[in-house]
């Protein structure tokens, strides 16, 4: 894996994907004036976000993920640098250019932003009407055919107030959709739901992805979302990228101290008391990484036969980085050639990391 870290702002990137990058922030940063002194939210940063993809951004409260989310539709408006969508650069645009270019930048908002005198299928109608391209039937077939993809063809004369939590997100992502956006801003789309709903909007949010073709980019304070869903993340912390890259490399091989925490907290990990654990075990205690088909292969089976040694599986987990499978175990080698089972292991693609 090749790392390249860039001095003076601690970011790490991981091997660049050969993709056309949709939007670019070119040293673009973000400063409030309060009480006459300015208190910069996002620092200089360079950001490129993949056509076609699903981008996650991760921070702590006050990270400035959510700045950087509004920058790109101008919501927020940057103090300096220059930030280019689909080829366009935007920080220069007025108002009737900035007004045609939001509506090929769709929104999710946390709290939904309903308007609750209105029902589903008038909330979902509203942006077609305030644009006033479409007659009044191209609108009605156009929301009914944008209610039945959020799955809610029953609900469409009811009120927000009638409807659950999931419900009104999906509500809110057929808005988002209606003026046929090419990329689609989450912002906490999730953090509002409980955990059962979360899934079911974040599996809703990638069939929108892959059946569309949409760009999405979404923020969140959860890792799990961001493995469950991204393809790439970029992690905060006090306005600082600190680390970016394919969600594989981040999640299982985090180096900044911020994205291990994330990590370890997605992972229910804790790494203080394992090691208080580990002076109970003897041995080499070496952290195996499995990535795609080889987490399901009986490779230390095998490997203990060849080489001769003895091992405990001290923690481990097995899951999904989105379809692909991966797993994680620390585990403890005693006796026979440890030289040999770790070559073998390598050859076969296990990421290893000596613990002790």
């Amino acid at each position: 894996m090749s790392v390249e870290s860039r001095p003076g702002a601690g970011i790490l990137f991981f091997g660049k994907p050969k993709v056309i990058p949709v939007i670019k922030f070119h040293q673009v940063h973000k400063a409030y004036k309060t009480e006459g002194r300015m208190i910069p939210a996002l620092q200089p940063c360079d950001l490129e976000i993949p056509a076609g993809q699903i981008y996650g951004l991760i921070g702590h409260s006050g990270a400035g993920k959510s700045t950087l989310l509004r920058l790109i539709n101008r919501l927020e408006e940057p103090s300096g640098g220059r930030i280019e969508v689909a080829g366009q650069e935007v920080t220069s645009l007025q108002a009737e250019g900035l007004r045609a270019f939001r509506r090929q930048v769709g929104m999710i908002f946390q709290h939904f932003n309903l308007l609750s005198s209105k029902t589903v299928a008038e909330n979902v109608a509203m942006p077609l009407k305030l644009a006033g391209q479409m007659s009044s039937s191209a609108i009605a077939d156009k929301v009914a055919s944008l209610i039945k993809r959020v799955g809610l063809e029953e609900h469409a004369n009811k009120y927000p107030a009638q409807l659950s939590g999931g419900q009104k997100q999906r509500v809110g992502i057929a808005r988002a959709l209606s003026t046929d956006p090419k990329i689609l801003l989450c912002d906490e789309a999730t953090s509002a739901l409980d955990p059962q709903t979360t899934g079911q909007v974040l599996q809703l949010l990638a069939e929108i992805n892959r059946d569309l073709g949409l760009t999405l980019v979404l923020i969140t304070h959860e890792m799990d979302v961001i493995r469950r869903i991204c393809d790439q993340v970029a992690v905060l912390d006090a306005g600082f990228i600190v680390e970016q890259g394919p969600v594989a490399e981040v999640f299982l091989h985090p180096q900044h101290p911020t994205t291990k925490r994330f990590v370890q907290e997605a992972e229910q990990i804790d790494e203080q008391e394992l090691h208080a654990d580990f002076a109970q075990v003897e041995g080499r205690i070496l952290r195996l990484t499995f990535h795609g088909q080889t987490t399901y292969e009986p490779l230390l089976g095998r490997v203990a036969r060849e080489a001769g040694v003895d091992f405990t599986i001290l923690s481990g987990r097995i899951d999904r980085i989105r379809e692909v499978p991966y797993g994680q175990l620390i585990v403890a080698f005693n006796g026979g050639e440890l030289e040999q089972a770790m070559e073998l292991l390598s050859a076969s693609d296990v990421h290893l990391e000596v613990m002790r």
